[in-house]
């Protein structure tokens, strides 16, 4: 048996563009990893828990983007079981059911991950769908994830996952009637010298449209699909050495029917040991912006509201371990914030503190 355990407390602090004020959050992650060969002789078999617990601040409700500030900001605090599944392998085929975490696996990159801007996990187009957004932090759907290697830098996977996420800790608990459909994704991995992950993904229900209405005075009901790319590359130096500087872009698109965006971009740079003396320092810069789709604007229009084409940010962030603590100073600047274009632009300071065991 594995066990993790990770506390994480942010200050984040507006010092322009939105009230002056400090907001204090965090997030406490524990999770056990079972390999059921060693307990119970279950060959290539692995059980997963992950129990997550989020309390304080909401400090978005004030700085009022519309793709968030801080990665551990949730809508409503609480103790929740965020995954449990358990998977088998069959040679290159590995099977994953259960309480599953979309993000993961799919539409991500390791290089993005010392980002605290919430557009950096997951693109906006894909975060924003769905009757309670998709199976992502901090509530996960049940799942069925299938996994296939197709040779030693290829890999092919395929998920199924309720549209409706809930899981223990939320009203509700966990959905197991499937009545909202399903949400179906699949990604295509490129492990080469660039890493390459191409997706895409499709509700199979018909969701509310943003703008248009039927005879009846109800939104009309669209399909909602997107697709992305990621690119990830070691650019300078060599893994796990002094200052090796690797970059990533990623670009994704939805059809802008059902959410305020049809597409965004992220790209950045991370330096790993910056000072020879500091083997877990490491700094990063990225930028991204999420596209507002054609309706969204309307209705803001509609609402006398200057809507802009994008919001727009930038990040810098620092981080260095000392033990078991990190600790992570980050400024991020955000243009025509809320996706309005007479709004002064934001700035947002946090210092994170992180202990692992």
């Amino acid at each position: 048996m594995e066990a993790a355990f990770e506390y994480t407390l942010d200050v984040v602090a507006p010092v322009a563009g939105a009230r002056r004020d400090a907001y204090v959050l965090d997030n406490l992650d524990v999770s056990l990893r079972f390999d059921m060969a060693r307990l119970t002789g279950w060959q290539d078999t692995t059980i997963f828990v992950h129990a997550l617990n989020n309390s304080g601040d909401a400090p978005n409700d004030e700085i009022a983007t519309l793709q968030g500030v801080d990665n551990i900001e949730v809508a409503r605090q609480s103790a929740r079981l965020y995954e449990l599944w358990i998977e088998r392998g069959f040679g290159p085929l590995s099977l994953r059911a259960g309480l599953y975490d979309l993000n993961s696996e799919f539409y991500s990159n390791e290089s993005a991950a010392l980002l605290i801007a919430p557009a950096f996990g997951i693109g906006s187009e894909l975060a924003a769908t769905g009757a309670n957004g998709p199976s992502i932090f901090p509530s996960t759907a049940l799942a069925v994830r299938a996994a296939f290697e197709l040779s030693a830098q290829s890999q092919i996977k395929l998920a199924v996952l309720n549209a409706a996420a809930g899981v223990l800790g939320d009203p509700g608990g966990v959905d197991t009637s499937f009545d909202a459909g399903a949400l179906i994704i699949g990604e295509w991995s490129w492990l080469g010298s660039t890493h390459i992950n191409l997706g895409a993904w499709a509700y199979s229900d018909r969701q509310d449209d943003i703008r248009d209405l039927n005879l009846a005075g109800d939104p009309q009901r669209r399909r909602a699909y997107g697709a992305y790319i990621t690119l990830e590359r070691l650019l300078i130096g060599e893994a796990g050495a002094p200052r090796a500087l690797s970059g990533f872009l990623r670009v994704g698109a939805s059809e802008g029917d059902t959410t305020p965006f049809d597409g965004g971009w992220q790209a950045g740079l991370v330096v790993q040991e910056v000072w020879d003396n500091r083997p877990a320092s490491v700094i990063s810069i990225g930028v991204n912006q999420g596209y507002l789709s054609a309706k969204y604007q309307a209705n803001e229009r509609d609402l006398g509201a200057l809507s802009a084409d994008a919001e727009s940010a930038l990040e810098v962030t620092y981080a260095d371990t000392i033990g078991h603590l990190t600790i992570q100073p980050d400024i991020q600047f955000i243009h025509q914030p809320g996706g309005a274009r007479d709004r002064d632009d934001v700035v947002v300071t946090t210092l994170r503190f992180s202990a692992a065991f």
